[in-house]
Formats: C-alpha cells, structure tokens, sequence
C-alpha cells in the first residue's frame, strides 16, 4: 500500500514538473483565465451604460423639454438627434444610430394640463430583445418619475404620461427572434474555425504533414485546398441553423438570402482564415484546440452576442474592431429581420474582408516558411 502511494505521488510529481516546465503550459494555465476574468468582468455586463435616442418633438413645449432634460441629465440617455419629420424615424433606427425614437404629439403638454394621460410614442429597435427591453425599462422609469413631480406640483391625480412603446423588427420583444438568427454565425464560427484550426495540426501529428515537402503543391494551394472544404462545410452549418429558425422558431426571414449568403461566406473566409493562422503557428492537435478555444471565447462573449455591445468599455469596442463575429452577428440580424440590402451593410461587408484578406495572406505566409 505505502508502496502504491509513492509510486503514485511520484507521478503526481511527474506530472506537475512537466506541465510547469513547458513555458506554453504556464502561459494558458495562468494568464488567459486572469485576462478573461478581468475583460469579462468589465464587458459581460447586461446594464446599459449608455443609449443613444433621438427626438421628434412636435409640441416643442415646456412639459417635453422638461422631460427630455430629465433624460438628458440622467447620464445614460445619449441625445443624439433633433428630428424635424416623421420620415428620419426609420433613418435613425435602421442605421443603428439610434436604440430608440421618442414622439411627442402636438398636444401633449396640452393633455398634462388637462388632467387626462398625455401619449408619448417610443419606437425601440428589437433587433437586440435584451437591450431594447432594458433600455425602455430605464425609459419607463424617468417618465415615473416625471409623472409623480408633475402630478405634486399641479395637484392632479392619476397617470400624467402614458408610454405608447413599439419595437420594431421584433414586435413583442421575443428573445428568440435576437438570440436564434445571431447563432447562425456564432455556432458556424465554433465549429469552422475549430475544424480549421485542428486540419494541419492532424497532419503535422500524424507524419502526413512532411510529405506535403515533397510534393509539387505550392503554398497556397495548400492553404485554398484547407480552406474550401471548410468553408464548405460552414455553410452548411449555417443553412441547417436557417433552417431550424425558419421551420421549427418560425421566425419570419425579412430579407434576402443573396445578401446574407455573401455576408456569410465573407464571415467564414476570416473564420477560416483566423483557423488556418491558428494551425500554421501550432504543432499539436491538443495545442490548437487550446489555441482556437482562446480566440473563440472572447470573441464570443464580446461580439455583443448577450451583453450590449456599447456598454462594454472604449478600449475593448475598439479592440473588437478585429473581432469578425461582432460584423457578422449584425449583418445576420439586420438582414433577417430588418431586410437590410447590401448598400445598408457597407460597414459590414468591409470588415470581414479586410479580416479575411489579412487573416489568409498570414496563414499563406506562414505555409510558405513551413514549406521552404
């Protein structure tokens, strides 16, 4: 017995010396979970730190300046437009400028002083359910407070403003009408890029790799022969997950799949490419799934996916400018359910390109080393 117990906690020992030996080693057990700990604590936060709203005020008196002041003074609304006609409302929200629209009608102050419940229309974007929702609850909040000070200072009794809200591209704020056409890109980019990442890795592990020296293939046919079947098989992980939100969530498609078959395909060239540079650097397959779960992860959690993407801090949205989930999640969404066209995803398109292009010609540059 005493006997097994040394041999045991010799290997024990064996063990600990070899994984604190390997500098590789140290650097995924120790620094990566302390870097997520702290980007994940600062940037996974549902709060809303800021929202940007834009106003279209046809009574233009003193009851809604007071409200708006109160809006603007709370130091999380963001004023970001004065609209001058009904026609710039879907401008704003369409865009992205702005996460919500208020209209006040031309008799609201009017209604106040009445006695009866004023309307104040508020058009929200429910494109992003969880944000839409948190930031009408903030909304809903300052109008109670407005209320309770206007109803003290006038003497009156009863509801003063009455929120009319309505959420557009997803009426009734439904979670899976966000969450569903947001996974086609982000379990599309899990399994590509993980397939990607392990193919050279396989082949350096198992010999095949050395052979590829001595065959007349040029680097990068190697790379577009890794590549393709890849990408090939990321859209048909995409069009399965379509399937499933049109068939079985029955969420309505709004736009066209010409367009969000280009973005994608744009998306999993630079989710390919990021696989491909993943497995050119490392040796083993264990090595690359560590690698490509280091990437997955924080790309995942801060591509906007659960979390508002602008309450995360400047420096991380900045950062993320490198992060093709955070274009892809936007361009399924808008093009789903807001049927947005290939002129309205400009700032989209480019992105994953530029990723894609620079990701591809590093993996190339790097097979031409391996292979020379």
């Amino acid at each position: 017995m005493r006997s097994s117990l040394l041999r045991i906690l010799a290997l024990i020992r064996k063990e600990f010396l070899a994984v604190l030996k390997d500098p590789r080693s140290r650097f995924i057990i120790f620094l990566p979970p302390i870097l997520q700990c702290l980007i994940f604590g600062y940037a996974a936060s549902f709060d809303l730190s800021s929202v940007a709203y834009a106003v279209f005020d046809q009574d233009h008196s003193a009851a809604s300046t007071a409200l708006l002041s109160r809006l603007d003074g709370s130091g999380i609304f963001q004023r970001q437009a004065t609209l001058s006609r009904a026609a710039d409302i879907a401008v704003w929200i369409d865009s992205g400028r702005a996460l919500m629209v208020i209209q006040f009608d031309q008799e609201f102050e009017r209604h106040l002083l009445a006695g009866d419940a004023a309307p104040l229309e508020v058009i929200a974007d429910g494109r992003n359910s969880n944000t839409a929702g948190t930031a009408l609850g903030y909304f809903s909040q300052v109008v109670a407070d407005f209320n309770s000070d206007w109803r003290l200072m006038h003497g009156q009794a009863g509801k003063s403003v009455q929120i009319l809200a309505r959420s557009w591209y997803n009426p009734n704020l439904e979670s899976s009408w966000s969450m569903v056409p947001s996974l086609i890109g982000t379990l599309t980019m899990m399994g590509t890029m993980m397939l990607t990442a392990l193919s050279v890795a396989r082949e350096r592990e198992q010999g095949t790799f050395d052979q590829l020296l001595v065959t007349p293939f040029r680097p990068f046919e190697i790379m577009i022969g890794k590549a393709i079947p890849n990408l090939a098989i990321g859209l048909a992980q995409a069009t399965s997950i379509l399937l499933v939100a049109q068939f079985w969530f029955r969420i309505p498609f709004i736009g066209s799949f010409v367009v969000l078959y280009a973005g994608l395909t744009l998306f999993l060239m630079a989710a390919v490419g990021l696989g491909l540079f993943v497995s050119s650097i490392v040796k083993t397959m264990q090595q690359a799934m560590l690698f490509a779960f280091l990437l997955i992860l924080p790309f995942a959690m801060l591509s906007g996916l659960t979390t508002p993407f602008s309450s995360m801090p400047s420096i991380l949205q900045s950062a993320m400018v490198i992060n093709p989930l955070r274009y892809s999640l936007d361009l399924t969404k808008r093009v789903y359910l807001e049927g947005a066209g290939f002129t309205n995803l400009f700032s989209d398109f480019l992105p994953l390109l530029v990723i894609g292009l620079v990701t591809l010609s590093g993996a190339a540059w790097l097979f031409r080393r391996r292979l020379t």
